[in-house]
């Protein structure tokens, strides 16, 4: 049952991707061919000159970018989760076991992960479509919508983050964590060899560094409603980091062939991620490390 659970998890997290990607798609063509706007000069706007594509401006940038950025990184993390699973059933026996320690502790991200972030995307997809965004005249409504049940079924975001906290990362000694820490080290070590993504390996072992000093703090009391009562914060930093992986070995790809389009807009994303999102996981493991009991202790009667 909990195969069968597993691979379900992993194809709901490639749903959400998929739905977040064509909310992607749909607001890019939209932003490339609205006009709205004149470029900003010295005096100020030239109400002489044509109108610019609102692709043109630089808040209309961000938010494509951030949908780039996470629905391909969610996309390339689905992909590698199936090869994991491929890997157990046709790989030898040192493959099997990396890739069922490593689907221990990434099967949460990947069903929990693209179901948040990938659902964002969509947010911001209306967001770049202004009013249209919000009408039926334009799809992007309806992707929001159908993308807003991946976050309640095969388990909920809540019962994801219990699981991951509360068995996954801990069992077996914490095997599974450190399987993952070692495959986080290696693409580090990959991409500080080339001197403009030296910068991302560093935040990226420092953000891993702190993920498992978090964890040993969680659970420092040994009492298990410390720890869990902030699983759902330690979850969006483990999926945060696990992400900044993904792109920084999507991006030790990428840098070889910076005259590409395509992989020069990876690494954009990429640069992105770790400039806007990666910052949010120090926020996050504050309270896990802490073990703060703002909401365990909130008395019923007081909401």
């Amino acid at each position: 049952m909990f195969h069968m659970m597993n691979e379900a998890r992993i194809a709901v997290g490639l749903g959400a991707a998929m739905l977040g990607f064509a909310g992607y798609e749909a607001s890019l063509d939209y932003a490339k061919t609205r006009p709205q706007g004149r470029p900003m000069g010295p005096g100020g706007k030239d109400a002489s000159k044509p109108q610019v594509p609102i692709i043109e401006h630089a808040d209309v940038k961000r938010m494509l970018l951030a949908q780039k950025s996470y629905c391909e990184g969610a996309l390339a993390l689905e992909l590698y989760c199936a090869r994991l699973v491929d890997e157990l059933h046709t790989g030898d026996g040192a493959a099997k076991a990396r890739a069922h320690l490593l689907l221990e502790v990434l099967t949460p991200i990947a069903k929990s992960w693209p179901s948040e972030w990938c659902l964002e995307a969509n947010s911001l997809a209306i967001q770049v479509l202004g009013g249209y965004g919000y009408t039926r005249d334009f799809p992007v409504e309806q992707y929001w919508r159908d993308n807003r049940l991946n976050m309640i079924h095969e388990g909920t975001h809540g019962i994801q983050a219990l699981d991951l906290l509360g068995r996954k990362v801990v069992m077996d000694g914490g095997a599974g964590l450190v399987a993952l820490r070692k495959a986080i080290d290696e693409t580090v070590g990959r991409a500080s060899a080339a001197e403009s993504l030296l910068p991302h390996a560093q935040a990226l072992a420092s953000a891993a560094d702190h993920l498992e000093a978090a964890t040993r703090a969680a659970w420092s009391t040994g009492s298990p409603d410390e720890a869990l009562a902030n699983a759902t914060p330690y979850l969006q930093a483990f999926g945060h980091v696990v992400l900044a992986w993904i792109w920084l070995d999507v991006a030790t790809r990428a840098v070889a062939a910076p005259v590409d389009p395509a992989q020069r807009g990876r690494l954009a994303a990429c640069r992105y991620f770790f400039h806007h999102e990666l910052p949010k996981v120090a926020a996050w493991l504050a309270v896990v490390e802490t073990r703060d009991d703002t909401c365990r202790t909130m008395a019923e009667e007081s909401f």
